[in-house]
């Protein structure tokens, strides 16, 4: 209180949000080279980049807990943008895996459900972006179920029909989407952008960035620099510069 009674307080500068919403590629997306750390870095002091990634999660629990993650409230807590990033989990095989499994009809439907919620929370189709599960690499990812004692419990195939629910999703609700499961398979070959066979390498975090932020700079691109450029903090008083309305 005595730092506020001597430099008087202004008022509080509010940081707009940028929400990524996932599974373990998004929970991952914050180690060093890390698609949400890029993300983070290249929107510093004008956006924080929340993540809100939780490994081994479908589309069934993240709908359950997606309204404790955000509830309606003031106009400047909307998150300026909202990825959500599902189907790596959804798409394993019932047989091999039915914890993680979820029908592709249900899978669809859950990913519209939560498009829909964010609408009745005030953050508009058009600051939405959907991502499709990434291509899995079928041998790499064997000898990780190997390791882990079970069979492969993915296959590629069925992943790309969880990709094409995600992009009629995207069209039937008006969002933005990120078809990575066709745009990593253009490249010759796609076991470079994959760690073991399903989550992203280093080449495929950085692949994931280079294709993900023009569909957030298009959302951002109006966001001021948060608070002055230090050349321009008025010398003799800087409380005329860092406390007035004009924090750009």
């Amino acid at each position: 209180m005595a730092l506020c009674e001597a430099a008087g307080c202004g008022s509080a500068v509010l940081w707009p949000r940028l929400l990524l919403f996932g599974d373990s590629i998004t929970q991952f997306s914050f180690q060093q080279g890390g698609w949400g750390a890029s993300l983070a870095d290249k929107l510093v002091r004008k956006c924080d980049v929340l993540n809100r990634g939780f490994s081994g999660y479908n589309t069934r629990w993240a709908k359950i807990i997606l309204p404790r993650l955000i509830r309606k409230g003031n106009s400047l807590d909307i998150p300026v943008a909202v990825t959500i990033f599902f189907g790596a989990n959804d798409s394993a095989l019932k047989d091999e895996n039915p914890k993680q499994h979820i029908p592709l009809e249900e899978y669809a439907t859950n990913l519209k459900s939560m498009v829909q919620y964010l609408k009745s929370v005030d953050i508009p189709e058009n600051r939405v972006i959907l991502i499709t599960p990434t291509p899995l690499c079928e041998t790499a990812w064997e000898k990780e179920c190997i390791i882990q004692g079970c069979k492969l419990n993915r296959l590629n195939s069925v992943v790309g029909e969880y990709a094409n629910a995600c992009l009629q999703v995207a069209q039937d609700c008006g969002t933005d989407v990120l078809d990575l499961w066709t745009l990593m398979q253009d490249s010759q070959d796609f076991s470079s952008y994959l760690s073991d066979g399903l989550h992203l390498s280093p080449k495929g975090n950085e692949f994931l960035f280079s294709h993900l932020w023009p569909l957030i700079e298009k959302k951002v691109s109006s966001l001021p620099l948060l608070l002055p450029y230090w050349r321009d903090v008025a010398e003799a008083k800087p409380e005329l510069s860092l406390l007035g309305d004009g924090d750009h």
